[in-house]
C-alpha cells in the first residue's frame, strides 16, 4: 500500500515507476496488489523513493496483522479506478469518433453506432460519478461474503 500512495503522491504512473526502478509495469502491480517484492525490487524502490528500506519492510509486517483496508480507503480506490477507467472511455470514444467522422461521415450507420456507444458512455459517466449505483462495494461484499458462507 505504502508504494501505491508513495506512486500517487507524485503523479507518477506504473509504467513511469516500473522504468526508473528498473523493474517491469506488471511487478509494480503485483507490488501495489499486495505480492511481497524481492529483496532486489524493496532496494529499488526505496531507492526511487529516497526512504528508508526498514520502512518497506516495516509496511510487510504490519500488513501481515491486517486483514483488510479501511472501508474508506476501499471506497477511495474503487472510486478513484471508475473515475479513471471513465476517463479513458471518454478519451477512447472521442478520438475514435472524430477519425470514423471524417473518414466515413456520409454513412447515416456511423451517426447510430456512435449515437448508441455515446450513451454506454453516459451511463458508465453517471455510475463513475456516483449518480447511479449498480454494483456498488457494499454488493461485491456481500457477493464475496455469500460466496464464502461468512463474514469478511
Amino acid at each position: 500500500m505504502i508504494i501505491r500512495k508513495l506512486r500517487l503522491k507524485r503523479g507518477w504512473s506504473q509504467s513511469q515507476l516500473a522504468e526508473m526502478a528498473g523493474v517491469t509495469t506488471r511487478t509494480i502491480q503485483r507490488v501495489e496488489q499486495g505480492n511481497k517484492p524481492s529483496m532486489e525490487t524493496r532496494k529499488a524502490l526505496a531507492a526511487v523513493f529516497e526512504i528508508d528500506l526498514s520502512t518497506l519492510e516495516l509496511e510487510d509486517i504490519q500488513m501481515q496483522n491486517e486483514t483488510e483496508l479501511r472501508a474508506d480507503e476501499q471506497y477511495a480506490l474503487i472510486y478513484a479506478k471508475r473515475l479513471k477507467e471513465f476517463y479513458e472511455y471518454l478519451i477512447t470514444y472521442v478520438f475514435m469518433a472524430a477519425i470514423f467522422l471524417i473518414v466515413m461521415h456520409d454513412e447515416p450507420v456511423v451517426y447510430i453506432i456512435f449515437a448508441g456507444l455515446g450513451m454506454g458512455l453516459i451511463v458508465q459517466g453517471l455510475i463513475a460519478f456516483e449518480k447511479i449505483y449498480f454494483f456498488s462495494p457494499n454488493w461485491e461484499r456481500k457477493l464475496v461474503e455469500k460466496k464464502l458462507g461468512r463474514k469478511l
